[in-house]
């Protein structure tokens, strides 16, 4: 069995990859949200326009996985940016209990519009990495997540 990274003779939560995680995002969170205070879209719905620009998402539930919200509260989401003509609804050919998502042309110019103000924060946050720093962090990044996503969540048993 190959070395395991973290023991508990050595282990520290804020060295924990997790933590560092959720802190970032507790962080980034109020910090974005405030970069849009002044619109009238959201830092949420911006995701969710992104999430559907990107091809991320197709469904309201994929944006509700995708933001860690519930249905009922996407659903809510994606009414608002369906009344502001941001997005439409269309039932799957194939499968008609499916409703896909997609941007309107309105919707695509406000996700690319709204653009600068997160990737103004994360660039005065990545302000003293070095462009390669940036990339790496960011491939690393990349890698942890295809790891998360590709593993199943089972209860795993206790190691010694």
């Amino acid at each position: 069995m190959a070395k395991r990274y973290y023991r508990t003779e050595t282990f520290k939560a804020r060295k924990s990859v997790g933590y560092l995680i959720r802190r970032l995002n507790n962080l980034t969170i109020p910090h974005a949200q405030a970069r849009f205070a002044d619109q009238e879209l959201t830092f949420t719905h911006w995701i969710a326009l992104m999430s559907l620009r990107d091809g991320i998402s197709r469904s309201c539930s994929d944006i509700a996985r995708h933001l860690g919200h519930d249905t009922g509260a996407t659903t809510r989401l994606i009414d608002q940016l369906e009344r502001r003509g941001l997005i439409v609804r269309r039932r799957d050919a194939a499968d008609r209990r499916v409703v896909n998502l997609s941007l309107t042309a309105a919707g695509h110019a406000v996700a690319t519009a709204l653009m600068p103000r997160t990737m103004e924060f994360w660039n005065d946050m990545l302000d003293g990495f070095t462009a390669a720093e940036a990339t790496t962090l960011i491939d690393l990044l990349t890698r942890l997540l295809a790891r998360m996503e590709a593993e199943p969540i089972t209860a795993a048993p206790h190691r010694k």
